[in-house]
């Protein structure tokens, strides 16, 4: 509770803009700074600017904020919303909403929480940052290889600046896109960033918001579009002070994993929904994004037409980026076009491929793993469609999943055998290629790489990285037993989660312990038994740029079949080549081959090995299957070969 009567009130200037002229937020303007908050609950707001010397340098929890240096009320001018100018403002002050003459709360718009999300906003002009990036050209979407990461983990000092220093990695990989995982700010020191609760606000904890633009421009500079994850179907559990602005927006009798879902479509929040709907924007003009991967979107829910997936996905093609859902539905509209009654996404992630290909490796069919097989026909079927399930019975659901997908692009589905959520997920947080083989990782890897959909990659993935991606927070104590007792329920199916043995020894979410053993070691990318794994990766995608076959229009110029026992082909077809990837993804396959079914189809053409995944310069045996009638894997493999005239 704050007390302002000592504190002079300052009048509302006449020069305050329309307030349907900008949207919620703190703004530098020539006079000062202008204010804008919608507060449809709240009779009296005032804006609260404080003296920086009158503020710790470390993180603020709730109730510590100090008297304000000066205090301004603000005019309610319609529809809920409050306007008002501070004439003695500038870019730099730090600022908070007092409301009814009560508690004081960080902008629900703030910019930047240099003192955490409990902290006062900051007045960011994001007008003056040297940009360097005129000429720069986002990647065709059927050149996307998409490379996740996060950016606490992905150097040991976890900033914007520091990951600078390993962009170039990713370019000499062959990766055309980076995507990070949330940076909205988020209670604490460290998270996975899906407890985001101020959208517009890059977390302190990474650096300034023009530490963040640095960021997007070097990659720029490094032909490195940068995609950003972002979550719009729910706000986190600490620091989200949004009810006290606008009272209760979330609709208990509508469940999603997190709670009550959000009233999207309810006429009395039409301003939260905008306010949303302006986000994708917002990081476009003043980051220079270039593409969105929505979080959940099975979770946002809205009856109102359009919907809002809709009116984000057109939002975004406006400014010419890219709009990936996170979506485990399989439902084509996704995928279609508004004018075709569809939800207008660029691409999705489709996690039939990781799951068929986990589970064939590993025999894990615990929880979402239960509908797969592991067998060849499963992989087959994936890599035939774009996802397995098209609408059959799912046993884990307990109903039809999916829909058709043969009228989809193969570039719109995003497959991947490693992503945040598969590897931290489990139990300890192991990567795939610490559970299966090496000579399994190494196929399943090229055929990742070299299939027609688009490819995703977990940073560290490309050298098989020893470090785990294992689940942190760095909540309040008791929240962060909750967390951890809920993520142990939502994993319950799992045995690891639920076995007495195995319980103790699973890792503290909220240790710092965790968090630093989940980030990569760049040493390893020296070592042999990685060096292997990282020429390999590079091989195939600098294959994968050079031969457009790899990266169809459409689905006429390529197939899968099985050739002989246990073994499958994917053949696909360019100008004047042919390409055959041959594969066996656990090994010990084989059999006779059917006369003629991979005969080049190019008359006179002969099978040409290019590469194989047990190659002794990717760390294989040297054993490299040979193409005749009887074709065996003694250990999985997988070959690519090419015919031309």
């Amino acid at each position: 509770m704050m007390h302002a009567t000592s504190l002079p009130e300052m009048s509302l200037s006449p020069s305050i803009p329309s307030p349907n002229s900008v949207g919620p937020g703190a703004r530098v303007e020539t006079s000062g700074v202008s204010y804008r908050v919608w507060a449809p609950q709240v009779e009296m707001v005032e804006v609260n600017i404080y003296d920086p010397t009158d503020l710790p340098a470390e993180t603020i929890l709730p109730g510590q904020l100090p008297e304000p240096a000066r205090r301004i009320a603000l005019n309610e001018d319609g529809g809920g919303f409050f306007t008002g100018l501070d004439e003695l403002g500038a870019a730099g002050d730090l600022y908070s909403y007092r409301l009814n003459g009560n508690d004081s709360f960080p902008d629900p718009a703030s910019r930047f929480q240099p003192l955490g999300v409990h902290g006062p906003s900051m007045v960011v002009d994001a007008r003056h940052f040297p940009w360097n990036d005129d000429d720069w050209m986002r990647p065709e979407l059927r050149d996307l290889v998409i490379y996740e990461m996060h950016i606490g983990t992905f150097t040991r000092e976890g900033t914007f600046l520091s990951a600078i220093e390993r962009l170039p990695h990713i370019r000499d990989l062959g990766a055309t896109a980076i995507e990070v995982m949330p940076i909205a700010a988020f209670p604490g020191e460290r998270n996975w960033g899906y407890d985001g609760v101020y959208l517009y606000a890059p977390a302190e904890c990474y650096g300034t918001p023009d530490d963040f633009r640095a960021f997007v421009d070097a990659a720029h500079s490094l032909g490195l579009a940068v995609i950003l994850d972002v979550v719009y179907n729910h706000f986190g559990p600490d620091g989200n002070y949004l009810a006290a602005f606008i009272g209760d927006y979330l609709d208990e009798d509508c469940k999603t994993p997190w709670g009550g879902a959000i009233r999207y479509g309810s006429p009395d929040f039409r301003p939260l929904r905008e306010f949303v709907a302006a986000n994708p924007g917002y990081w476009m003009r003043d980051f220079h994004v270039d593409g969105f991967r929505l979080d959940a979107t099975h979770a946002i829910i809205d009856e109102s037409s359009p919907h809002l997936l809709q009116e984000l996905t057109r939002s975004i093609h406006q400014l010419d980026g890219f709009a990936i859902a996170e979506d485990p539905r399989n439902e084509s509209n996704l995928l279609l076009p508004e004018e075709e009654t569809g939800m207008g996404f660029d691409g999705v992630w489709a996690d039939d491929f990781h799951h068929s290909a986990r589970v064939s490796n590993t025999g894990e069919n615990e929880s979402y793993l239960g509908d797969f097989t592991g067998s060849l026909s499963d992989v087959l079927e994936t890599l035939r469609h774009g996802w397995l399930y098209c609408g059959q019975y799912s046993r884990v659901q307990g109903k039809n999943r999916g829909s058709h997908a043969g009228h989809i692009p193969p570039v719109k589905f995003i497959h991947c055998i490693s992503n945040h959520d598969q590897i931290g997920n489990h139990a300890f947080g192991e990567r795939i290629g610490h559970l299966i083989s090496p000579e399994s990782y190494r196929a399943c890897s090229v055929l990742l790489l070299l299939s027609p959909y688009s490819p995703l990659l977990f940073m560290g993935q490309e050298w098989n990285a020893s470090t785990p991606f294992q689940f942190f927070t760095d909540h309040n104590d008791e929240l962060g037993r909750l967390i951890t007792a809920g993520r142990r329920e939502e994993f319950k199916d799992f045995k690891a989660f639920n076995h007495p043995e195995t319980l103790d020894r699973l890792p503290d979410p909220q240790t710092e312990t965790t968090f630093r053993n989940s980030q990569l070691d760049w040493n390893e990318t020296q070592l042999k038994e990685h060096a292997g794994m990282l020429a390999l990766y590079r091989t195939c995608l600098a294959l994968r740029s050079a031969e457009t076959a790899f990266r169809p229009q459409d689905r006429e110029t390529y197939g899968v079949q099985e050739i002989a026992t246990g073994i499958g082909a994917l053949r696909l077809s360019g100008s004047d080549t042919e390409w055959l990837v041959l594969f066996d993804l656990v090994g010990g396959h084989g059999g006779q081959v059917l006369e003629g079914s991979i005969s080049p189809a190019i008359d006179g053409g002969k099978w040409e090995l290019v590469l194989s995944s047990n190659e002794e310069r990717f760390g294989g045996n040297g054993h490299v299957e040979k193409l005749t009638s009887e074709l065996h894997f003694t250990v999985a493999g997988c070959a690519v070969y090419k015919a031309q005239n």
